[in-house]
């Protein structure tokens, strides 16, 4: 039960179910998941680890990178009909194509680049 009501809150918000929609493209690290929504890093943190606690994401670190997933294996397997869904049930959404659109943009420059505009951008403390 404890699982099933862990999945279901994580679903019962607008920017996780973009995530997985995004993350439905193939792995991405976290500069790449921010800069399609335009939400700060801390945001975009806060999601994931909301989705990684429910078992919608795997997370990967590569030096100070973080890289999300979708689940493979049995999880996978789980999530496969859950995600067919969303992908279905927003079909045509405005904002779902305009994250498509976006990301297709961001994945054609570096993520080191993404970083630092990013990093350019970020107010000053």
């Amino acid at each position: 039960m404890k699982s099933t009501i862990r999945v279901t809150k994580a679903l019962a918000d607008t920017q996780r179910v973009r995530i997985l929609l995004l993350l439905a493209k193939g792995e991405l690290c976290v500069c790449q998941i921010v800069e399609v929504l335009d939400l700060a890093s801390s945001t975009v943190s806060k999601h994931l680890s909301l989705l990684s606690s429910a078992g919608l994401v795997d997370v990967r670190k590569d030096g100070r990178w973080a890289y999300y997933r979708l689940p493979e294996g049995d999880a996978g397997r789980f999530f496969a009909p859950l995600l067919e869904w969303l992908e279905d049930d927003l079909q045509g959404d405005e904002l779902i194509e305009r994250d498509a659109r976006v990301l297709e943009e961001v994945l054609a420059r570096d993520p080191e680049e993404v970083a630092r505009n990013q990093r350019m951008r970020a107010p000053k403390a």
